[in-house]
């Protein structure tokens, strides 16, 4: 299964609105844990999750709002 950029967007986003920082700390924890597993694909996917939720959390995206991937 693989996922686009506005799945991503939409899992943020509601991972922020349920779990505010907590979900940003835990997608943080998850890249370390992962990378140090060796699990290379799990940490992006994290990586990719938590460089979102930090966008979001700061306000410089909008999860409503279309996605522009430059």
């Amino acid at each position: 299964m693989q996922l686009n950029a506005d799945d991503m967007c939409r899992l943020a986003a509601d991972l922020a609105a349920e779990h505010g920082n907590e979900a940003r700390d835990y997608a943080h924890r998850a890249v370390v844990s992962f990378e140090s597993e060796g699990e290379s694909d799990r940490a992006k996917f994290w990586f990719m999750l938590a460089v979102l939720l930090d966008d979001i959390m700061l306000q410089r995206l909008d999860p409503e709002a279309a996605i522009t991937i430059h």
